[in-house]
This record gives structure tokens, C-alpha cells and sequence, in this order.
């Protein structure tokens, strides 16, 4: 149980073999501390026993405290006031009656719409810096939400606060996420819902969501997920947990054989075993439709013999399933030659290796070979020779998915200048208020709102149309998202490296999530990144092409 100290008490340790300070009117023990600290054991000697809330934030962030807070604090100042108790949420609005309303003869023009859009205004959330969160989050009204959003979005949160973003740090720097966390993915539910499907695979899944039954999942739990995910900053950490999974899982689940799906799928959604997409080769990158890794079909036609290497796999070095495009037609059928394979690593014949990138550091860049792997020709995903097809219909999820990602990253450079540019002194003034700051920030905050606005804009109207429609209307609007997404992300990042200075060359400390940022910009826009789109309507009548260039 936490104790309560007064200012004397505190003061009375004040040694090295009995060291208290207070930050924020809470009270640590930092005696068995010391040595681990980073800066060195007399700069927190010289404020044993005292408060050393100004040095505390004048060198670390929020991250630090909530990193060590449960293993050091001891007690609270007696002064602190309780902390209030967290209000219940705001419950949905009450059922309007619904109003006669007079509708126009035909020939007149109405002076009031017929019909007016129900939205609603949910508690403040968060922190409330002005734009560091979308703007659903600090009382403005939106059509798009409702009580279930609100309720993951707190559940979310809670999990990454407490779990995650403590860590995130260590993390990177260790290229390596616990494997725990991945599986915490399952057991919530959260991978069963991200894979851009219209109905939560409840027949499928051995968890579901604690806050959202299955009937109500929608495309913006997946979005609150996703820009909940990457609010500590990591692209690494991201790619970690819904990567791989996020494009390799989805053409599985809708395009392969139902056996299959049923003995394989259960495991992938509850954690317990990984899947990624193995597209890119050394010699085919955004050119798809020239893939070399090939598939030959035995005499007996039972097995497809996989032969050849990918490059760039995204978790693929834990991964347990492949879903794997390679060629069954000739070298010049082009695309026409592609299909897509479920390989699992139990066949043998399939070898990794993680690759060293500029940034994503956890995210388990891989090189695949593949061997002589025999896979049986049930793990067809698709028809023999469509697989091209197959592989465009995950485009747009793909891509709306890095747009989640790039418009919070975008968000956390920015909410991360606005806090340190409060308490950063320059010239005797603080550094937002200097001009040029605030203009930086106010640009930031621009794009990175007219992004939201146009990325939610989407996702209710991927919600909306039927896939077909959605195929032929939204893949040239979400590419040109993903562009301006990315390009956000890029500029913000530019800009709070400038606003931190140095502090951002230096990797962790205060500047730490905008080094580790700056770094995972580069490969941000590359996965669906300039490769020629192609596909066929599901009717087979039409063909739709078009080179997406974002």
C-alpha cells in the first residue's frame, strides 16, 4: 500500500545508503537505483532528500516515469490531492423520436434539408494537446463513432500505456519484441479484427474483443487499433505485431482452400503461431509481374516443388506460414504466370536470416530461401495462374494501414515538439514562443489534420461500398492517401528534429521517439510502393489497370 511522507520526511533521506527524492509530489527510492542510472550516481545524490521535479523534467519524459514509477515509488506527499475517480463514460445518446418532417412537392426546392446526420461528442480523452490526438478525442463531434470505439479506444490504450510503451525503447534496441506481447495480440482479439474483413471471423477465432462484440466490428476499430499501436512511436514495434500478419493473413483467409483455413487459421488469430507475405526478390521489387521464385507441379500432381529467394519479409523470421507468390507459367506470361502459395516452414527446405535496415529495427526484416519445398497443392491460395489477382484485391487494406500509421507518427513528432518546446528555455523565453516554433507547429498540425480527415473519409466509404465498387473507386484516392500520409509523416519528422536539435541525434532521452522516427520515415512508403496494379472485376467481364505511383 502507498504511503503518505511529508517534505521532512523525505528530507531525512538524503544519503547515498538511503536516498529519497520527489518528483511530481510523488516520492522514490532511488538507493538500490543509483548505479543503474544512466547519468551517473552524484547527480542524484545532490538532490537526495529534496524535490527534483524541474531536473527530473528538464532531462527525461513522460516514458521514463511510467517506466520506473511502479518498481521506485514509494509513497505520495502528504499536500497531493486524491486523485478524483475516473468518471463512467459518457452513455450513448437516448433514442430521438422520430419527427414527421414535410417533404417538398415535386417542382419546389425544399429550404431545409430533409435529413440530418446524427453525430455525437464523447469525453475528453487523453491528454488534450491541441492536435495531438484526432479531434474525436477532445469533444468534437463525428458521424463515424460510437460507444464501442470509445470503449476499445480506452481498452487499447490502457494495454499500450502500462504493457508496452515503457519498453519500446529497450525493445528496438534489442530488435526483438517479447513474444508474449504478440500472443496478448490474440488473446485480446485484436489480430482477428485486423485484417480489413466486413465481419469479425468470430467461427474462427478462439478470443474475441473484450469491448466490441463481433456484430459490431467495423474498419474504425480496426483504425483505433492500429493508431493506438503506433503511438509509442516505433515503427518497429508496429510491423512487429500486425505486419506480417496484416498482409500476409488476409489473401490467405479469403482466397484459400476452407481446410486449410480451418487447421491453420485458429492458431494464427490466437498468437500462438505468425504468417507474412513474401512478395519482394532481390531482382523484383515494385515489377511483381516479373517474379522469378518458381513452383513446378510434380508428375503426380499433388505437390508444387518451390525453388527461389525473397528479400525484405517483414517478420519473417519468426514466421511459421508464408504466404508466398511465385511462378507457375512461363517467364513471359508475366502476370498472368503468378500464383500464390500458403508454404509452411515444417515442409523443410525453408531457410531465414534477418537483415540489418536503416530503421523498423524490430520489426524482423528477413531474406527467405526456399529449397526444394514441397507443398501440397491444397495450400493453393486462389487459382493456379490468378494469383496476381489475389495479391491486388490486399492492396487497399495494405495501404490504409500505413496511412494509420504515418498520420500518428506524424502525430507523436508533433505532440512530442509541442511538450519539449514548453519547458525548452532559449534566449530567455520559451521555445514556443518564438515565431518560427510556432509556425513549424502549425503547419504540422495542418497536414496532419486534413490527412485524418481525408483517411476517415475512406475507411466509411470502404465501409459502405461493395467490394467490387470500392476496387474500381477508392485504389487511385487511398494511393494518393498513402502519399500524403507519408509525406506528412516525413515533413514533421524533419521539423521536430529541428525543433529538439541535437537531442534528436542522440538515440533515447528526450528526443528519443523523434531519432527512432526519423530513422523508420524511409521505409514507411515502400511496402505497395510503385507497383503496377492489375486486376480483373469479379464478374470476369471487366479489367480494371492502373499504375499506382504511391
Amino acid at each position: 500500500m502507498s504511503k503518505t511522507f511529508s517534505t521532512a520526511d523525505v528530507a531525512n533521506h538524503n544519503k547515498k545508503d538511503d536516498l529519497f527524492i520527489i518528483v511530481d509530489e510523488d516520492v522514490y527510492d532511488l538507493t538500490s537505483f543509483q548505479t543503474e542510472h544512466p547519468g551517473g550516481q552524484k547527480i542524484l545524490q545532490r538532490v537526495a532528500g529534496k524535490d527534483a521535479s524541474k531536473q527530473f523534467w528538464k532531462y527525461h519524459n513522460e516514458g521514463i516515469l511510467k517506466k520506473y514509477q511502479g518498481k521506485l515509488k514509494v509513497g505520495s506527499l502528504d499536500s497531493k490531492a486524491a486523485e478524483a475517480p475516473k468518471s463512467a463514460p459518457t452513455p450513448p445518446p437516448e433514442p430521438k423520436e422520430e419527427k414527421a418532417v414535410a417533404k417538398p412537392e415535386s417542382g419546389t426546392v425544399s429550404a431545409e434539408p430533409t435529413e440530418k446526420v446524427e453525430s455525437v461528442a464523447f469525453d475528453a480523452f487523453g491528454d488534450l494537446v491541441p492536435y495531438a490526438d484526432p479531434s474525436w478525442y477532445q469533444t468534437y463531434h463525428s458521424p463515424y463513432y460510437n460507444e464501442t470505439h470509445v470503449a476499445l479506444r480506452e481498452e487499447v490504450r490502457a494495454w499500450v500505456d502500462e504493457a508496452i510503451e515503457p519498453y519500446v525503447t529497450e525493445w528496438d534496441e534489442a530488435k526483438q519484441v517479447p513474444e508474449e506481447i504478440y500472443k496478448q495480440m490474440g488473446q485480446r482479439g485484436y489480430l482477428a479484427g485486423l485484417m480489413g474483413l466486413a465481419d469479425f471471423p468470430k467461427h474462427l477465432a478462439k478470443y474475441q474483443c473484450k469491448s466490441v462484440p463481433p456484430e459490431k466490428w467495423d474498419a474504425f476499430h480496426e483504425l483505433i487499433i492500429t493508431d493506438e499501436l503506433s503511438r509509442p512511436g516505433s515503427g518497429g514495434l508496429v510491423w512487429n505485431l500486425i505486419g506480417g500478419f496484416g498482409i500476409g493473413c488476409p489473401p490467405f483467409i479469403r482466397f484459400g482452400q476452407k481446410q486449410v483455413i480451418e487447421r491453420v487459421l485458429p492458431d494464427i488469430l490466437s498468437g500462438e503461431k505468425r504468417i507474412c507475405l513474401a512478395i519482394t526478390e532481390p531482382d523484383a521489387g515494385s515489377d511483381v509481374a516479373n517474379l522469378t521464385c518458381e513452383a513446378k507441379l510434380t508428375e503426380d500432381g499433388k505437390h508444387f516443388i518451390v525453388n527461389g529467394e525473397k528479400k525484405w519479409i517483414t517478420n519473417g523470421v519468426w514466421c511459421d506460414y508464408f504466404t508466398v507468390a511465385v511462378r507457375t507459367g512461363k517467364p513471359e506470361d508475366g502476370a498472368k504466370g503468378v500464383s500464390l502459395l500458403l508454404v509452411e516452414r515444417s515442409f523443410g527446405g525453408v531457410s531465414t536470416r534477418r537483415m540489418d535496415c536503416q530503421g523498423v529495427w524490430s520489426s524482423g526484416t528477413t531474406y527467405v530461401t526456399f529449397e526444394d519445398v514441397k507443398v501440397p497443392v491444397e495450400n493453393l491460395i486462389g487459382k493456379k495462374n490468378k494469383g496476381f489477382q489475389v495479391i491486388m484485391t490486399n492492396f487497399n487494406h495494405e495501404r490504409m494501414g500505413i496511412v494509420i500509421q504515418a498520420t500518428r507518427f506524424a502525430r507523436v513528432c508533433y505532440e512530442q515538439s509541442v511538450k519539449y518546446s514548453k519547458k525548452r528555455e532559449t534566449f530567455g523565453v520559451k521555445l514556443y514562443q518564438h515565431p518560427v516554433i510556432r509556425l513549424k507547429l502549425a503547419h504540422m498540425a495542418r497536414q496532419i489534420e486534413a490527412t485524418y480527415n481525408w483517411m476517415e473519409n475512406l475507411i466509411y466509404q470502404s465501409i459502405h461500398m461493395q467490394e467490387e465498387e470500392a476496387m474500381l473507386k477508392l485504389g487511385g484516392a487511398i494511393a494518393g492517401l498513402k502519399a500524403q500520409a507519408t509525406t506528412t509523416f516525413e515533413y514533421c519528422a524533419r521539423e521536430a528534429s529541428q525543433i529538439f536539435g541535437g537531442l534528436s541525434y542522440s538515440r533515447g532521452g528526450q528526443g528519443g521517439k523523434v531519432e527512432r522516427l526519423y530513422r523508420d520515415v524511409l521505409p514507411t512508403p515502400f511496402p505497395v510502393v510503385r507497383r503496377r496494379s492489375c486486376w480483373i472485376s469479379a464478374s470476369d467481364r471487366r479489367s480494371r489497370c492502373m499504375s499506382s505511383w504511391a
